[in-house]
């Protein structure tokens, strides 16, 4: 990775509101009305608590550069990643990579074969998020989704 240094770790109360905003200007920065998801608010109780989890790409300043987390599907061995963002002014630098290389092989220790994302649409508008799961191994699937064995 080029650029500043980031720390993947698990996901910490402190750095909550720092996340949320990282979140809403990397929506902005896409063009996208920056909107809060409900389970931003919580990650606790929306991931960890129910066994999933929760990263954060944190720099030297302290300061939120990136999240990812997943949920595990009951009664597959399979999960769905959400949340993958990285603050715009630091994209290209490998700590998208090195997010979603933390949750997959996070992953692949739990017994997980197959991870799942579900996209944005129209994918013109989404175009980023597309190219970089394709990078990664993903294949679409179904329109708005991505999958890629473990």
């Amino acid at each position: 990775m080029t650029g500043p240094a980031v720390r993947i770790i698990p996901y910490e109360d402190k750095y909550r509101d720092d996340m949320i905003f990282m979140i809403l200007q990397a929506k902005d920065a896409l063009g996208r009305v920056p909107r809060l998801n409900d389970d931003l608010l919580d990650i606790r109780a929306h991931y960890l608590d129910r066994g999933d989890m929760f990263w954060l790409a944190v720099g030297a300043d302290g300061r939120v550069a990136g999240s990812v987390g997943y949920s595990l599907i009951d009664g597959a061995r399979e999960a769905f990643l959400h949340r993958l963002f990285v603050k715009a002014s630091l994209k290209r630098r490998g700590i998208g990579g090195a997010l979603l290389r933390t949750a997959e092989e996070s992953l692949k220790s739990r017994g997980v074969a197959l991870v799942r994302v579900h996209l944005g649409e129209p994918r013109e508008q989404w175009f980023e998020s597309y190219r970089f799961y394709e990078k990664h191994g993903y294949e679409e699937y179904a329109p708005r989704f991505m999958k890629k064995a473990l």
